[in-house]
């Protein structure tokens, strides 16, 4: 009898011990940051964050789908609006009613249905050399077609879901044939071949190769601690400048996270999303990525916050995600390499 009590107290805190972690299928490439955020959870809870990662969600997203209720997949984190409608498209999210969830993140920061939130978001803007560039000559993301910018804007592949979702906006915004010719005129007044990540389109600006790049604004703050002095100089020197503040607000794009509906441990789930939307969390991804915190009681970085406020386009999101076959489309068509 006493050996039989003992095999079944190691049988429960087995049971006790599987429950304690959740699994964490991750298309993120933020490393160092995520690193401090499992942590902090663990700290926190003891829950231990187990991470699959793979820098294309769409690997994971048709994992989860393909592993259906044997997946063990608790919690989706992607970073760009476009994985995210692919996830919901595919019916692997659960809708999220924690009250504390939701009133932490704004309506406009997460899903209409609520299968997925945002932990953070950034705008697509123009940086640019104010040697060569004054911000008054700056508008909005549809006059770079202007034939002033001939062989002056950089900005990388298309293929980046960062620009797709930026030609799905457009797309969203002033309907396909427009965006289509914006995307030929872009194009026309590229300073090269679209080629590396957003730092390095603007180091080629510092380096008075070009005069305006498109890229991310929490680059500008990455760049700060760059191994490469070029950059540092570039976060330094170069200038922000939200696009479209008198005609529907600059485009911005998401990280968020969605609790798989096949999850094995929910509760487990809940309690990280509800974690990640934390203030102590919103402070680490704010200070450490540079980002705009999702949480609406948590102000930007220092730094961010030297950038100046910006009016962020209302679209929704659902609207920009229906519209990325028409953007791989266009950029095809625009021979946006």
């Amino acid at each position: 009898m006493k050996k039989f009590l003992m095999t079944l107290s190691l049988l429960s805190s087995l049971v006790v011990f599987a429950g304690e972690k959740v699994t964490v299928y991750s298309s993120r490439h933020y490393a160092d940051v995520d690193k401090v955020l499992f942590d902090e959870f663990k700290k926190e809870t003891g829950i231990e964050v187990v991470e699959v990662n793979n820098k294309n969600a769409m690997p994971l997203i048709e994992r989860i789908k393909k592993e259906d209720t044997k997946t063990d997949a608790d919690v989706l984190l992607t970073v760009g609006i476009g994985d995210l409608y692919q996830a919901k498209k595919a019916g692997i999210l659960d809708r999220i009613t924690d009250k504390a969830i939701l009133e932490n993140i704004p309506s406009n920061l997460r899903d209409s249905d609520n299968k997925w939130v945002s932990l953070t978001y950034r705008a697509r803007v123009m940086v640019y050399n104010p040697e060569k560039v004054s911000k008054d000559e700056l508008s909005t993301y549809e006059d770079l077609v202007n034939p002033k910018w001939e062989k002056r804007i950089v900005t990388r592949s298309s293929q980046s879901a960062y620009n797709q979702n930026l030609i799905a906006f457009l797309v969203a915004k002033n309907g396909y044939d427009n965006t289509l010719e914006w995307a030929k005129g872009l194009v026309k007044n590229f300073s090269r071949d679209p080629k590396g990540n957003d730092r390095a389109q603007a180091a080629y600006v510092m380096q008075k190769k070009a005069d305006i790049a498109i890229m991310n604004t929490y680059y500008m703050g990455k760049m700060l601690t760059d191994t490469d002095p070029i950059k540092v100089e570039a976060a330094h020197k170069l200038k922000i400048f939200f696009p479209n503040q008198k005609d529907g607000g600059a485009h911005i794009n998401i990280s968020g996270a969605g609790i798989v509906k096949n999850s094995k441990n929910k509760e487990n789930a809940l309690k990280f999303v509800k974690f990640l939307v934390s203030e102590k969390a919103q402070h680490i991804l704010a200070d450490k990525n540079f980002e705009y915190p999702a949480n609406k009681n948590v102000l930007p970085n220092e730094v961010v916050r030297s950038w100046g406020d910006f009016i962020a386009s209302d679209i929704p999101f659902d609207k920009i995600g229906e519209n990325l076959e028409n953007a791989t489309r266009i950029a095809g068509d625009a021979n946006w390499k």
